[in-house]
């Protein structure tokens, strides 16, 4: 065995809740683990009898609907009108595009009003206006007054953002000028790689740099500041898309939670291992506690974070307005100095 420690013993199944093999590989541990590919986020597109959004005369109302899904339903009139009578109701819907919405085959419309928008995609996003028309008859005269109300909805797509997960690790060294440290670190790369491959995750972005570190009443050390990222986009993550009848942000955020707890809990095992399983301490070893990680979000080109206009979905990826493009992973949709065509979702300008 690599790594210069002596073959371990097998950890107490109860304690470590793992079978008894054990492998060392430089100087790190390998204990096999139990993997469950996680559960598909089940998808459903039944209607919610009671997902209504009421309009307001006063100003337009913001609404975010996730690709692939069905808007709530938007009522034509606000709130304290839907408690009232109303007499000789009619509605009369207008899509982004200035047309009439009955009659289209992605809409719900209703009897009283109400407003469906099914199977939402970025080009469906926009204005959504309404206009009731009502009667008002006086109680003593009968006389009919027809009345006008209008109420606008701005109706946005969005995704869930994309997570990735920044990884810090530390481990001891000999000396920073050891050339065992590069090939650590390339067979680190490899076992964690090993550990996550099924969840078509992957490590990237990794790099270690050595440092000299004073510790108190130890004196002079050592140590590996090793730094990578986490990413559910390893090859044939797509293939496994499309295995899903919704959009993939669920699956693949999912298999990388995975990812991410599979590697914590593979370094919070080499604390284990040096206790227990060494007489002689590897020439390189991890440093305990030194394990730490934080997600970073990214959204697919289109889309983009934007925590002042859409203050009400500030984590979410929505559609790039009108006038405004995403072409890669970044968060932000970019200013178009001249658009050619003003839609949302633009990928250039």
């Amino acid at each position: 065995m690599a790594g210069g420690g002596q073959r371990p013993r097998s950890p107490p199944g109860g304690l470590l809740g793992m079978a008894a093999v054990v492998v060392v590989v430089a100087g790190l541990v390998l204990f096999p683990t139990v993997r469950a590919v996680p559960k598909e986020e089940q998808h459903s597109v039944d209607l919610i009898e009671k997902n209504y959004v009421y309009g307001d005369i006063k100003h337009e109302v913001n609404v975010y609907v996730k690709v692939f899904t069905n808007s709530p339903f938007l009522v034509c009139m606000d709130l304290a009108r839907s408690q009232e009578e109303v007499i000789d109701p009619k509605y009369l819907w207008i899509g982004p595009d200035g047309k009439n919405l009955e009659g289209r085959t992605y809409v719900n419309l209703t009897e009283t009003g109400k407003l469906m928008v099914m199977g939402f995609k970025e080009f469906m996003s926009g204005a959504y206006t309404c206009t009731l028309s009502h009667k008002i008859i006086e109680t003593t005269t009968q006389e009919e007054r027809e009345m006008f109300e209008a109420y606008k909805f701005m109706v946005y797509a969005y995704r869930e953002a994309d997570h990735t997960y920044q990884v810090f690790v530390r481990f001891t060294t000999k000396e920073c000028e050891l050339e065992a440290n590069s090939q650590f670190f390339e067979e680190l790369k490899r076992i964690l790689n090993i550990i996550i491959s099924d969840l078509t995750c992957h490590i990237i972005e990794s790099s270690y740099k050595c440092h000299s570190v004073r510790i108190p009443k130890q004196g002079l050390s050592h140590e590996l500041f090793v730094s990578f990222q986490v990413n559910p986009f390893a090859p044939g993550w797509e293939e496994v898309c499309h295995q899903v009848p919704y959009d993939c942000e669920d699956a693949t955020n999912m298999r990388v939670q995975e990812a991410r707890d599979r590697i914590g809990e593979f370094f919070s095992k080499q604390t284990y291992a040096l206790k227990h399983e060494f007489q002689t301490v590897p020439t390189i070893h991890y440093v305990d506690n030194s394990f730490s990680v934080t997600h970073i979000d990214s959204c697919r080109p289109g889309f983009g974070k934007n925590d002042i206009t859409h203050k009400n979905c500030a984590s979410c990826c929505v559609v790039c307005d009108p006038g405004t493009y995403s072409p890669n992973n970044e968060v932000t949709c970019q200013i178009c100095a001249r658009p050619r065509d003003k839609k949302y979702g633009a990928r250039s300008c």
